[in-house]
């Protein structure tokens, strides 16, 4: 028997598309949201992001909804609503969910708009604003202090050994071998294996709290009520080490910033984490370290999942970000000898073929 030819990819995100939007204005009669006359909606895609899902906005009698698209085969949607409610319990500023279907993977859940941080930051940033970055960013410290205190870390999955050298060895395969074409050979495996091992250790042993993983600019949006930044992209939470999101945050792979400005947000957040009893008897010396050590391990993942975008996704837009986690690896790496002949390979074997297929100027 003949095989069925295969519906283009295009044609079946459109059929998705109208399954989702038919499905979303369903569960808004369902929840009252709007009476079942006839309403006039207008369906416009938000954004898709480094996953599978994509976001749809319904603008119906005045009202705003997000309607998820997260396709089951690759999306989780039932973590996604499992965090939601943990983070919401523990009065972050997380979207609420009206409706969901777990076989069709589709959400209904509140808008948060359009404004994240990043563009406004940018923006201060050109324009010399000092005051708003500074507010905007004890906003989100005060956020994150309120998630690692009021969320059940023991609700979560461990950030454990394995998936921390699962998310590093996304650099040697992804950036050195399949994007760079660097070839290597045991003695290089073994001095990457010595570094992570390093890595690993110095995370595992700091103290645990609830992580949301991705705690930076692109996933955090200024509302237009008091009380915080909205968080969003939380799905994958883990119970892991406590500066985990705080490097996330000022160490942000989308926007930098000068290093007296850092180590001050950094200071108010070891004010506020000690105040709440997140953590105990942490000195500035011992945040830093943690920090930067936390900082690097993240850094080699990101480069690794940057290259991977482009290369199995079609996504090259990452390629462009991909310089200054570059420039964080060097200049914090440098600050620890442990990592040192790691660092010199890195220079000389990694950084040649970074600057031809990246235009680094490095």
């Amino acid at each position: 028997m003949p095989q069925q030819p295969k519906t283009p990819a295009s044609e079946q995100f459109a059929q998705r598309q109208a399954q989702l939007q038919r499905w979303a204005e369903h569960a808004l009669v369902a929840g009252n949201f709007i009476d079942g006359d006839k309403h006039e909606v207008a369906f416009s895609i938000v954004s898709g992001d480094a996953s599978f899902r994509r976001y749809f906005r319904l603008a119906i009698d005045g009202q705003a909804f997000i309607a998820v698209d997260a396709p089951p085969d690759h999306e989780d949607s039932a973590s996604f609503i499992h965090v939601d409610e943990l983070f919401l319990s523990a009065g972050v500023r997380v979207p609420k969910i009206y409706a969901a279907d777990l076989d069709l993977g589709f959400m209904l859940i509140e808008d948060f708009g359009d404004e994240t941080y990043l563009p406004t930051l940018l923006n201060a940033q050109s324009s010399q604003d000092s005051a708003s970055p500074n507010k905007l960013y004890t906003d989100a410290i005060d956020a994150l202090v309120m998630l690692q205190k009021g969320v059940d870390k023991k609700r979560l999955d461990p950030y454990c050994q394995k998936e921390l050298r699962r998310e590093m060895n996304l650099f040697p395969e992804w950036m050195c071998e399949k994007f760079l074409g660097i070839a290597l050979d045991a003695t290089t495996r073994e001095l990457i294996n010595n570094s992570f091992e390093f890595l690993e250790e110095a995370a595992l042993s700091q103290p645990t709290v609830a992580v949301h993983r991705d705690y930076h600019s692109r996933n955090l949006l200024v509302l237009d009520s008091a009380g915080g930044p909205g968080v969003i992209d939380f799905q994958d939470a883990v119970c892991g080490p406590y500066t985990y999101d705080l490097v996330s945050l000022l160490r942000d792979c989308y926007i930098a910033w000068p290093q007296p400005r850092i180590d001050d947000w950094a200071a108010y957040y070891l004010e506020s984490a000690l105040k709440a009893g997140i953590i105990s008897g942490t000195t500035p010396a011992q945040l830093a370290r943690d920090f930067d050590l936390m900082g690097l391990q993240r850094h080699l993942k990101v480069m690794g999942i940057f290259c991977r975008l482009c290369l199995r996704d079609n996504k090259s837009a990452y390629l462009a970000d991909i310089p200054l986690v570059i420039q964080y690896f060097l200049d914090v790496g440098q600050r620890y000898p442990e990592i040192g002949a790691f660092l010199t390979w890195f220079r000389t074997e990694v950084l040649p073929s970074a600057r031809e297929k990246l235009t680094l100027h490095l």
